[in-house]
């Protein structure tokens, strides 16, 4: 099959949208398929193909071509990139001869490909992975109707809409999305595991001894680390904090004592994640939160809010806690009761491992090929 993925990021981005779109392209490879990647131009990229390995972790480079079309940095998010309008979408749809295309995250550069996709005739699947009326509410405080009004044209437009969580499902139902389904994503169990927690590292980051609770992702402010802050005064407790964005010179006042680790990605992030006592995720707006079972498959104990993404992933009272979304007292609490019984914490981190083991990548792409061929056998049906 020749499928083309448009997609609003891809490495060396790093977000849930980029992470799961390099992992499609890898399956559908891995499997046999042709696909062909449409993404924004990053700094350095060439107009035809790019890199996303990392730089020193030894990580594969893309396993099909990646066209890249002319895109400007977000003001004052320069790490999120907007396409601007390009004829190469087009052609490249055309040339690479595509019989399906999906469209990742669609919102800008997703929108110029559906458009192509209908003009041309080719059945399209696109997947929801970002809650933009939430971004829309937490940035502008206001434009939530507008946000679902053009989430509500494209995916529509689209022979498929895939949400990754049942949350998320309703939402977009709710919202009037027609022919929505659930796919979930997968979490690569080999690399995240409990055999790398690392003593020598929670010493470096832990000298005195601490607990180390955790928080990996967008320092943002729909990300709400700041809520964090309770955690942070607990006696005996080192917060530490991976990741980067806007938000980073203000949450360096928010959260006293946390220490700031900046962008970590491969084996070493694995390492981090294996090393801590407790992960605390703090974003209310997640339509599916892969850094929950990112720890989970590193057997470490989940505090999250009750809201979005995580609710279908942590089983409350058994993997970790949920606790109500924007309430800072709420997860300092939920830190001190896991860190105060490490018989039940251990319990729930190897119950977490547990769950997320037959949640592969392949497994979940599988799934996927599986939505591709019911839009085909239903376009055929149609057809005929």
């Amino acid at each position: 099959m020749r499928v083309v993925i448009v997609t609003e990021s891809f490495p060396p981005d790093v977000n849930g949208v980029a992470h799961s779109t390099l992992q499609t392209a890898r399956h559908l490879a891995a499997r046999g398929h042709h696909p062909l990647v449409i993404a924004p131009a990053t700094p350095g990229a060439t107009a035809s193909a790019r890199n996303p390995a990392e730089p020193g972790t030894h990580e594969p480079g893309p396993p099909c071509p990646v066209v890249s079309v002319p895109s400007l940095p977000l003001p004052g998010y320069p790490q999120v990139r907007v396409a601007l309008p390009s004829r190469r979408l087009a052609a490249a749809l055309t040339a690479h001869r595509a019989e399906l295309v999906h469209l990742a995250g669609p919102f800008v550069l997703g929108v110029r490909g559906m458009a192509v996709a209908t003009r041309l005739g080719l059945p399209t699947v696109a997947v929801y992975q970002t809650d933009l009326a939430g971004y829309a509410r937490t940035y502008l405080g206001t434009g939530e109707n507008t946000a679902w009004r053009r989430m509500r044209a494209v995916h529509s437009a689209a022979d498929r809409t895939l949400a990754p969580s049942t949350a998320a499902l309703r939402d977009l139902t709710e919202h009037g999305v027609p022919r929505v389904h659930l796919w979930p994503r997968g979490v690569d169990t080999v690399r995240f595991r409990p055999e790398l927690r690392d003593e020598a590292l929670r010493r470096t980051l832990a000298p005195a001894g601490e607990k180390l609770v955790g928080y990996v992702g967008r320092l943002a402010p729909e990300k709400h680390v700041e809520l964090l802050a309770g955690a942070c005064a607990l006696p005996g407790v080192r917060v530490v904090v991976v990741g980067d964005g806007p938000s980073g010179a203000s949450l360096r006042t928010a959260l006293p004592g946390a220490a700031f680790l900046g962008r970590r990605t491969g084996d070493e992030l694995a390492r981090l994640f294996a090393s801590l006592d407790v992960f605390a995720h703090t974003g209310p707006y997640e339509t599916f939160c892969q850094t929950v079972q990112e720890a989970m498959a590193s057997g470490v104990p989940v505090v999250a809010p009750a809201a979005g993404g995580p609710l279908d992933l942590v089983d409350h009272g058994r993997t970790g806690l949920l606790v109500p979304p924007h309430d800072a007292g709420a997860v300092a609490t939920a830190v001190r009761s896991l860190l105060a019984d490490p018989v039940r914490a251990a319990a729930f981190g190897r119950a977490a491992r547990a769950t997320v083991e037959g949640r592969t990548w392949e497994a979940v792409g599988d799934r996927l090929l599986g939505h591709y061929d019911e839009v085909l056998r239903e376009r055929t049906a149609v057809a005929a």
